[in-house]
């Protein structure tokens, strides 16, 4: 497997700088697969062109288990695949982390690059190769291969020769070829675990966030994996907007200062804590936790055996974290207690087992066609026996004097719904997912306009 590099930066030779890798001699390294291989086809002022060839070992493939078919057969020395990005990251590793001793500033100056790739498995074809690399700006020429010319009736194959074209630092080139090469080929060669989160992060950092393929790209390098692309694309979620949260922060403010004369935090931690023990729930989930406001009370309260709280975001967490540090608990009660980091979009084993969940203010944060996946999270995979969910009561919001017309009490509301409407879609949710429902209202009720949140208690 052949992958060329080549610049016109004057003066070309500074690429052998870059890659920590001398343009007149040729280098062979011991990989756990085979062999690595660099050396320099042309090099002069004018243009340089570093070559990375793979000498896959098809016997240590064979040794690495496998079908007998897919033992004897096999494109795994002849492509672009995994074994190419561990061999970028293994030989050229100080050039893909953007360091060079001689020459810093160059490191990270944009030069103009070409990659070439003999041959690069492209399972979603021409198409989706250009949509994994143009939106970062490069130049893509592709040139696919039929099957076999002896037989051009089986048609195009998946494999492609690839040109890539882009003005840019190296180490971002490396970073995308690192990624996006496993991500093309749809497999890759060693197990994935929860430490591939973090490469992808790493190498993704600062193009991954905004990629409009961000979602197939996570998908894929992590093998398919659903909780490992469920945490990853959460905190890619959560860092694509550095300000996102001090800015939740400052709207949750805005809205208990609209609540507070009331005290309706107080009256829903209330009435929450009194539906949990008349359900007899010893064990509790609390989804959308947040900073910590109902777990620091169902901690404090011995009554409660189990206490998780789970939240999208990490910044949440860590102020959950610290105000549960400031109540200064026995090891007895630390041990019943924890903090994990998750999407409640997505099926999440870790959600299950409990007597109940609460979706305190919740539901609401989230996109109306997004709604569906929640419901089929909570009520058809983590089946909880009691599932209690509070929202406001938008017909309620003309009482709040600070509160101006038309608005809705929390800047990141996508929706908030009249007492009709949450109760048309718990009663559905109830009868598709096998519960009951009743609702009870929270806060002192207006005969007109109700109470200002009402509350939806699910039971199986």
């Amino acid at each position: 497997m052949l992958l060329t590099i080549t610049t016109t930066h004057s003066p070309a030779t500074e690429l052998g700088y870059l890659l920590h890798k001398h343009p007149d001699r040729c280098q062979s390294f011991a990989l756990s697969f085979g062999k690595a291989h660099i050396f320099y086809p042309e090099a002069s002022r004018e243009k340089c062109t570093v070559a990375l060839l793979l000498d896959v070992d098809p016997v240590k493939l064979v040794r690495g288990g496998g079908t007998r078919l897919k033992q004897y057969v096999s494109d795994r020395p002849y492509v672009a695949s995994s074994f190419l990005s561990v061999a970028i990251a293994q030989v050229l590793s100080t050039a893909l982390g953007g360091r060079c001793k001689d020459l810093p500033k160059l490191a990270q100056t944009p030069i103009p690059l070409v990659a070439k790739l003999s041959a690069l498995p492209c399972r979603g074809g021409e198409e989706f190769l250009r949509q994994l690399f143009e939106p970062l700006g490069y130049s893509v020429s592709a040139e696919g291969h039929i099957l076999d010319e002896k037989f051009p009736d089986w048609g195009q194959s998946q494999y492609f020769s690839v040109e890539l074209q882009h003005t840019l630092p190296l180490s971002h080139l490396l970073s995308h070829l690192y990624v996006l090469i496993p991500v093309l080929d749809d497999n890759k060669h060693y197990w994935v675990g929860d430490e591939e989160i973090e490469k992808l992060l790493r190498h993704g950092e600062g193009w991954l966030t905004t990629h409009p393929a961000r979602e197939q790209i996570t998908r894929r390098y992590l093998k398919r994996q659903q909780r490992l692309t469920r945490l990853a694309l959460a905190q890619l979620i959560e860092s694509d907007d550095p300000d996102l949260d001090s800015a939740e922060e400052s709207h949750a403010e805005e809205e208990a200062a609209v609540e507070k004369p009331m005290s309706l935090n107080q009256q829903r931690m209330d009435a929450v804590i009194a539906a949990l023990k008349q359900s007899n729930a010893k064990r509790v989930i609390d989804l959308g936790c947040g900073q910590g406001n109902l777990l620091k009370i169902l901690l404090k309260d011995g009554f409660f055996e189990q206490i998780t709280g789970v939240d999208v975001s990490y910044r949440a967490l860590e102020v959950a974290q610290e105000r549960l540090d400031r109540l200064r608990l026995t090891r007895n009660q630390w041990e019943r207690v924890q903090l994990i980091q998750g999407a409640l979009t997505y099926q999440d084993k870790r959600f299950s087992g409990y007597d109940a969940a609460t979706v305190i203010e919740v539901i609401e944060h989230l996109d109306l066609p997004r709604l569906g996946a929640f419901e089929r999270v909570l009520f058809e995979f983590a089946q909880p026996k009691t599932v209690l969910v509070t929202t406001p009561n938008i017909e309620y919001n003309i009482k709040f004097e600070n509160l101006p017309a038309g608005k809705l009490r929390h800047k990141d509301h996508r929706f908030e719904w009249t007492r009709s409407q949450f109760q048309n879609w718990a009663n559905q949710v109830a009868e598709s997912f096998g519960y009951t429902v009743e609702f009870q209202p929270i806060g002192t009720e207006d005969p007109e306009v109700g109470s200002p949140t009402q509350m939806g208690v699910f039971k199986r």
